[in-house]
């Protein structure tokens, strides 16, 4: 019997064999801003499916961690529901298509894993006839255990247009004791227990036209994806994927630190189920860089997060247990995934903040729905609605089924059906997130290019002037062309790095390059028109600008060093999430949990600016991708790499997979200076930053700034904070000494207002507008006044740069008149809006022209009041 990491290692080795290139798994935060995660073992892939790139191998195999939540009210509910999980893959770029993955897929089934073929039904799409040739003729598999579906269980498409193509998938068939009769078929009803799917093979063939048309592509591609947990569940003869070795072994970690027991209950074996995978995707997404909050992918780790914690307390675990499973998930995964025990202390340290946050969580819960119900019952109902129930849910984190406890024990009904609408609406919405979208389809004459010319050769490395053949030019506007040439030393903006900028001359033509994109290895020219009119074939001289190129290799260099500075201050969690560097600035973007303190800051800085001052050699070398993982260089976005790699190092300090320019040595960056470091989203930093004549330059424009202060206050450099802190000192003692006329300014105003009241059956009233009174200033006057007469109202206004309006009611006269209607009426008159207490209250509006016609309408109500 197979283990679950020897189902994997043998996956991998077989299709080595068949001339495939593994790669390793990527993060599963995609470089795709489609996605909020990877879902599925082709997203890493998706711009070769797409015929953007040109794939570095036309054969590759995998084993990719993946995310989804789309039904994450299931997992720990079926046998093989999960939010994270392992797709086994092999794919073909344009090389071999259906027969060979069907060969391959039956061969690998039968023959490794050593599944009987009699078990063994497969789907294939409704008008397939050529896979279906392939599994009879090439394969000796019955026609009769083959069934064919239609568009909704066996045809991929990316999108409405695009990409797609009919598929076909191979299921096991587990006996009668899980559905149907000895007679029944693969889709028979009441044996979709039965019939488990493990293998889906995707013939990506067609482009959908806006018409609905499919055109065959001028490359077809293989995606096939194998579920590692449902296949370990197969071949270990387990009921549930659960109780494999993939996953059983963090279920009894969890029943240990829960002190609960597996196969006590349905009801406790839910929740350790919930609790053993949710683990695995929590470990995985902050292992990966993603950290706790309240939007995009950082909620969703937070919603599985909470999901597990509550599912403790259900097995009445109230302490922090959570953090501790995962070391368990480390040992068991680290053989596949070798990067997790460098994260270990980290991904525990943001697992166990979050389960203290959310314990205090729970307790608001719990108080919310004692609230609601309190609020239901004066109002003599006897139901919660469903809206209630998932906020609660969902912008608490507070479970349905502890809602729902809580209720009936107070005789409340809720409604699970109006709860599940809502669940499906945000399901709806997670499926529409989840969606691999290919915008379009691959670029037919991108494909037509690459065919007739290839790629095309870059120069840049070695030279910033170069001649090239003119393969390509069209009009993009009147003045503007795109241009493509055999060779180019223009570096086309790529990862970070921004494009080369120059010239471009000869046969009577000279055009400014102001853009330079690159598509599948071609390079496209963006030229403004200066003179001429350029022929396809002549010869021409491509000239970068020197100080342009030079500026950005500083600021790229550069971004090297910080990040390096940065794993070394903050720890080895450090992972860069996006740069940008040209020739004005540099931007870095890094996971952290928290904003860097100035200590921080100033050590990373000097850290770098260290590094500049030593002029360290920067060396480019090649080398295999193991040897560059050996020497410990870090590789940027999971991106997938050739047979041989390049690899940019400063010396021992700096080891980095990098296709872009780099200085020769550290010194020539000049200085570094961080500008400013913030946060961009939940668990994102940036750093923005400086290098050489840029950061001279800004610290000439500071030194500048500050002889100017030093002239203004009279001092000298030396002296400055002092005399800073001289002048602030005086400053509060004026302000205090200001604040004190003011206040006796006030009172003698105050106290000459006396006859000025009106009496009204008895009652003294008082309205007065006033001009540039703070609403301080104003509730001194009216608590004053309330305090000086038993039976007072006073209403209070002020015209600034906005209208203010306070006002006061003696306690025994509210019951006639009432302070936060007074202002209320006030200011609605004026444009605004406020309230409070019957005995007193304020308001602000924005028309202060309205004042006067507030006061008037204060006056007719307190008349009206009182009289």
């Amino acid at each position: 019997m197979l283990s679950g990491n020897e189902i994997r290692s043998k996956f991998i080795e077989f299709f080595e064999k068949h001339g495939h290139k593994h790669f390793e798994s990527a993060s599963l935060i995609p470089d795709d801003p489609t996605l909020l995660l990877t879902v599925a073992g082709m997203v890493p892939f998706k711009p070769y499916f797409l015929g953007q790139k040109e794939a570095p191998y036309p054969r590759v195999t995998t084993y990719q961690k993946s995310i989804r939540t789309n039904d994450l009210e299931n997992v720990g509910r079926t046998a093989r529901h999960h939010t994270f999980f392992e797709m086994l893959g092999n794919f073909s770029f344009g090389d071999y298509f259906k027969k060979e993955a069907i060969i391959w897929s039956l061969e690998f089934v039968t023959e490794v894993l050593g599944i009987d073929r009699k078990r063994l039904w497969v789907s294939i799409f409704t008008t397939d006839d050529e896979a279906e040739d392939i599994w009879i003729k090439e394969c000796g598999f019955p026609k009769e255990r083959i069934v064919r579906f239609g568009e909704e269980d066996n045809w991929w498409s990316a999108g409405p247009t695009g990409s797609c193509g009919p598929c076909s998938e191979i299921y096991v068939d587990l006996g009668v004791k899980y559905g149907g009769t000895e007679t029944s078929g693969l889709g028979d009803p009441g044996t979709d227990d039965r019939f488990i799917e493990i293998w889906n093979l995707v013939f990506t063939e067609y482009n959908r036209l806006e018409d609905g048309h499919l055109e065959p592509l001028p490359k077809k591609n293989i995606d096939t994806g194998a579920g590692l947990e449902r296949i370990a569940a197969v071949v270990q003869e387990k009921p549930n994927n659960f109780e494999t070795d993939l996953l059983f072994p963090i279920l009894e970690e969890a029943a240990r630190l829960t002190g609960s027991a597996y196969g006590k209950s349905e009801k406790s074996d839910f929740s350790l189920k919930v609790i053993t995978d949710h683990a695995r995707a929590v470990t995985f997404l902050i292992n990966d860089g993603v950290l706790p909050s309240n939007e995009g992918r950082g909620y969703i780790l937070r919603r599985i997060l909470r999901r597990a914690v509550r599912h403790g307390r259900l097995l009445g675990q109230n302490g922090l247990f959570l953090y501790q499973i995962v070391d368990r998930v480390v040992s068991l995964m680290k053989g596949a995934y070798p990067d997790l025990p460098e994260n270990l202390e980290h991904v525990k340290k943001i697992v166990r903040i979050e389960e203290e946050k959310f314990s205090r969580t729970l307790d608001q819960g719990i108080s919310l729905v004692e609230q609601e119900i309190e609020k239901l019952l004066s109002e003599n109902r006897d139901k919660m609605p469903g809206d209630v129930v998932f906020r609660l849910y969902d912008t608490y984190g507070f479970p349905y089924e502890l809602t729902e406890e809580i209720c009936g024990e107070r005789k409340i009904l809720i409604s699970r059906e109006e709860f599940a609408e809502k669940m499906e609406e945000q399901r709806e919405k997670a499926r529409l997130s989840r969606e691999i979208v290919m915008e379009q389809g691959q670029d037919a004459f991108l494909e037509a290019f690459y065919d007739s010319h290839g790629a095309t050769k870059f120069t840049g490395y070695e030279t910033l002037s170069d001649t090239g053949t003119l393969l390509h030019a069209e009009k993009t506007d009147e003045k503007t062309l795109r241009m493509i040439f055999d060779a180019t030393p223009f570096y086309a903006e790529s990862g970070g790095q921004h494009c080369d900028a120059g010239v471009i001359s000869g046969e009577g033509f000279r055009g400014k390059v102001v853009d330079v994109q690159k598509q599948k290895g071609i390079f496209f020219h963006k030229v403004k028109i200066e003179e001429g009119t350029p022929v396809e074939g002549g010869e021409y001289l491509l000239e970068v600008d020197v100080m342009t190129r030079l500026a950005t290799m500083k600021n790229h260099s550069a971004t090297h060093l910080l990040f390096k500075a940065l794993k070394m201050v903050l720890g080895n969690h450090v992972q860069q999430s996006g740069f940008y560097a040209d020739k004005d600035k540099l931007r870095f973007d890094f996971n952290h949990y928290e904003a860097l303190t100035e200590a921080e800051l100033e050590q990373v800085e000097e850290l770098v600016n260290l590094k500049i001052a030593e002029g360290i050699p920067v060396h480019v070398g090649h080398m295999s991708l193991a040897e560059a993982k050996d020497l410990g260089a870090e590789a940027l976005f999971e991106d997938k790499y050739g047979d041989v790699v390049r690899v940019v190092s400063a010396g021992d300090f700096s080891r980095e997979l990098c296709g872009g320019t780099h200085v020769d040595n550290t010194g020539r960056i000049g200085v570094f200076k961080i500008e400013s470091e913030s946060g961009v989203s939940a668990g994102i930093r940036r750093i923005e930053g400086l290098t050489a004549l840029n950061a001279y330059h800004d610290a000439a424009a500071k030194e500048k700034l500050l002889s100017g202060i030093e002239k203004t206050l009279k001092t000298t450099k030396d002296r400055l904070k002092e005399r800073v802190e001289e002048l602030t000192g005086k400053i509060k003692i004026d302000e205090k000494e200001i604040a004190n006329f003011k206040n006796q300014l006030l009172r003698y105003e105050i106290a000459s207002l006396d006859k000025n009241f009106e009496e009204y059956n008895g009652v003294r009233t008082l309205v007065k507008v006033f001009h540039d009174k703070s609403v301080e200033e104003l509730s001194y006057a009216v608590d004053y006044f309330k305090d000086k007469f038993p039976q007072v109202v006073v209403f209070f206004a002020s015209k600034g740069e906005k209208a203010l309006f306070v006002a006061g009611v003696s306690k025994e006269l509210t019951a006639r008149i009432k302070a936060g209607d007074l202002v209320r009426v006030a200011a609605r008159t004026a444009g605004g809006n406020g309230g409070g207490r019957p005995d007193f209250a304020q308001a602000g509006a924005k028309d202060v022209t309205k004042v006067d016609d507030a006061v008037r309408a204060i006056r007719e109500l307190i008349e009206e009041s009182l009289l």
